[in-house]
């Protein structure tokens, strides 16, 4: 690791990710304007897209498997008339129509792609055919074809129309895996007519939104006056629906240390819980055949 990455960071940064830079992209300036030696993300966004996106440094990293399956809500605006090549408005012009759905017919064609569907993702995405990623093939012009996986659409929900311009806005919440950008172009299909997205915002992501964020540039103010506030919320912070147990000095020592407990001396739970000793994050427990076992200790 680069002698720059030296700080023992540990917490989130909610990031309301800007238009034009990928995930990463956003994920690696925090990183280096923190100096964290290790980071992560929960749930990629494209460059075109906006809004939530989870930043976890140092011990929230271990968190990230247990959060990055949570369902998301977007907020999009599809575009009818004209079809890209990627869906958005980064692509060339792929198709055109004249017909442009009336408020009544979006209305009664949106109940059809609510529950579990089946959705084929975008050849502009980052999904693995062969090893090499979607994008880089279609780029290159390569033919190949992606296998539609199940999703499920919990809530459409049109927002707003404005015909004249073309134009309807929605707001989604789905599930992971699902790509907005292809649930526009479905809709779009399904009114008998094609169409892209002009705007694509993140919402919600699991228990983290919009509320939680803060800008790029409001961060890098924050972090240049080294005023003594610190942009991290607490490795804790967003674990408000898994069970709590609190221990004591000596049932945490074993903990950290990669011991079990023994269930009967903890009060009983479903699945995991995590474990704190004096409101610090001890590890996240599994109970197994009257067993308690660490399955990720913090060193907070």
């Amino acid at each position: 690791m680069n002698s720059h990455y030296n700080q023992n960071i540990n917490g989130w940064i909610i990031l309301d990710k800007p238009q034009g830079v990928s995930s990463n992209q956003a994920l690696r300036k925090i990183q280096y304007l923190l100096r964290a030696k290790k980071a992560g993300h929960i749930g990629t966004l494209d460059p075109f897209a906006t809004g939530v996106l989870p930043l976890a440094f140092g011990e929230a990293t271990k968190l990230i498997p247990y959060l990055e399956g949570n369902e998301k809500t977007y907020e999009f605006t599809l575009k009818f008339g004209t079809a890209t090549t990627t869906a958005d408005t980064e692509g060339d012009i792929s198709e055109t129509s004249k017909t442009i759905p009336s408020i009544e017919e979006i209305q009664n064609i949106l109940p059809q792609f609510i529950g579990n569907i089946s959705q084929i993702p975008p050849k502009y995405s980052a999904i693995h055919i062969n090893g090499k990623r979607a994008y880089d093939l279609a780029r290159k012009g390569v033919e190949f074809e992606i296998p539609s996986r199940q999703i499920i659409i919990k809530e459409l929900v049109l927002l707003n129309a404005r015909l004249d311009q073309q134009e309807a806005d929605f707001r989604v919440t789905c599930s992971k895996g699902t790509y907005v950008r292809t649930l526009g172009t479905d809709i779009a299909a399904a009114l008998n007519t094609c169409g892209h997205l002009t705007a694509l915002r993140r919402t919600q992501n699991g228990f983290f939104s919009l509320s939680d964020t803060i800008l790029l540039d409001n961060l890098k103010n924050i972090l240049y006056k080294s005023s003594g506030v610190s942009p991290l919320k607490p490795v804790e912070t967003f674990l408000c629906d898994i069970t709590v147990i609190a221990l004591t000095s000596e049932q945490a020592l074993k903990l950290k240390s990669g011991q079990t407990l023994d269930s009967k001396d903890l009060i009983p739970f479903d699945s995991i819980a995590t474990a704190c000793y004096e409101n610090k994050l001890i590890a996240l427990i599994e109970t197994k055949e009257n067993k308690v076992f660490p399955i990720r200790v913090f060193n907070l």
